[in-house]
């Protein structure tokens, strides 16, 4: 089995049998409190250098470790490479807090808007339950974007680019490792600095907004396959013009039109305006066809990956 595919195997068995370190031995975390935060003379700047730097040290790190291992054995690096793609993405955990705040909201609300804080940043005080499993399904759908296709897919497209250059296996596995850490640094610096407002955050968030751009594109489409609802691209397409982000509502309103519900952040956009709620059932319903789509994710990119 080709090293990058093996890879993508070893990371898809960990996230089911670890599902996410906890934040105290996450790298990703680790790299997050790393971040400067503090007020800077020239911010913009100072955003600048850190949407370059920041970024591209992970990337080394985490490709340099990966060739390291290589000199010792090529199923070693396909085990370190396994390693990075599991910290990098993030679907079980993912899939556990949707269901974990979709049960609550039918026994005890309060602790489902107080869980709903884990997912999205809005204030919940007044959500009603509905409004609670609406947050709960556009965050599904987002963080599929975000957490898991994201990182697969600049992994899958650069450790191939990399072999076809001819670079042998362990480097294009190096390559790709590298990618889904640049990728996953990227986020996690735009949530560090970028959702504030501040000078300082323009610049990566402008960066992720461009990483961003074909994944959540790309996990509108597994969306879309995934619940056998090809014709909801063209329905989300109608509403996408409300959402700020330009890459969310992709996700969100092909799973919104796949269900035929309506998402909702008060004040900001509404997706299939003429729909309902999500009720619990069409909740388990977008999550089952997410945890769907993020399979299909993980074989694209052993596929990718595997000559």
């Amino acid at each position: 089995m080709a090293l990058g595919a093996l890879a993508v195997g070893g990371a898809l068995v960990l996230d089911g049998a670890v599902g996410e370190p906890p934040d105290r031995l996450h790298p990703v975390a680790w790299f997050g409190r790393a971040v400067p935060d503090r007020a800077f003379r020239r911010p913009v700047l100072a955003g600048g250098v850190l949407a370059l730097l920041w970024p591209l040290a992970a990337a080394l790190a985490v490709g340099g470790a990966v060739a390291l291992a290589g000199l010792v054995d090529p199923l070693a690096a396909a085990a370190v490479g396994a390693l990075a793609l599991f910290v990098t993405t993030s679907l079980r955990r993912l899939l556990a807090t949707v269901r974990r705040v979709v049960a609550l909201t039918e026994s005890d609300l309060a602790s489902a808007r107080a869980e709903l804080r884990a997912l999205a940043g809005r204030d919940a005080a007044a959500l009603s339950p509905g409004q609670v499993r609406s947050a709960a399904v556009e965050s599904l759908a987002e963080n599929l974007a975000d957490g898991l296709v994201a990182p697969l897919l600049w992994y899958g497209v650069c450790a191939a680019a990399a072999g076809l250059a001819g670079v042998g296996a362990v480097g294009a596995l190096a390559v790709g490792c590298g990618a889904a850490a640049w990728v996953k640094a990227v986020n996690t610096l735009d949530s560090m600095l970028g959702y504030r407002g501040r000078p300082v955050g323009r610049i990566p968030a402008r960066l992720d907004d461009a990483v961003m751009w074909v994944p959540a594109r790309a996990s509108a489409l597994l969306l879309a396959a995934a619940t056998g609802r090809p014709g909801a691209l063209l329905r989300a397409r109608s509403w996408l013009s409300a959402v700020p982000s330009p890459n969310s509502g992709w996700p969100m309103g092909t799973l919104a039109a796949a269900l035929d519900v309506r998402l909702e952040k008060p004040g900001v956009y509404t997706l299939n305006p003429e729909g309902r709620f999500p009720d619990a059932a069409a909740t388990r319903t977008a999550l089952v066809r997410t945890g769907v789509a993020g399979l299909l994710a993980y074989g694209l990119a052993a596929v990718v990956t595997w000559s």
